[in-house]
């Protein structure tokens, strides 16, 4: 859940970007709305506690792509949409990543990534 001190706005945004990601309007009322694909994964909302919102110093939020190419359409997208760019599309993680993911901040200053990843056969923990 990301505030946002302009919810019209901040929805127009959402609303054309996570289309993108294949990813609609689930739930909400005039406060908040959540959007998701199968299941509620990300919302919107204005504080709780009447305060304006404000951005998380090291927070961010990551969204899975289903393709690289949709990694570079939800970017470009977001641009579009007045997004501020933190990073063009591009592998992340040095020799032998297989991380694919693309910056930016929304209109609020909110941090996203966008990724995707390939499948690997390594393992996730080091084997003893």
């Amino acid at each position: 859940m990301f505030g946002s001190n302009d919810l019209p706005r901040a929805l127009a945004f959402y609303d054309d970007l996570l289309a993108v990601l294949s990813a609609k309007r689930m739930f909400g009322d005039d406060n908040f709305q959540v959007y998701g694909i199968d299941a509620p994964s990300f919302g919107i909302t204005k504080p709780f506690n009447g305060a304006p919102a404000t951005v998380g110093n090291g927070a961010m939020i990551a969204l899975a792509a289903p393709s690289r190419a949709t990694v570079d359409a939800a970017h470009a997208k977001a641009l579009a949409l007045g997004a501020a760019n933190e990073g063009p599309p591009g592998i992340r993680g040095g020799d032998g990543s297989d991380f694919y993911a693309a910056y930016f901040r929304d209109l609020d200053g909110n941090k996203f990534c966008v990724f995707k990843t390939a499948p690997t056969n390594r393992p996730l923990l080091p084997q003893a």
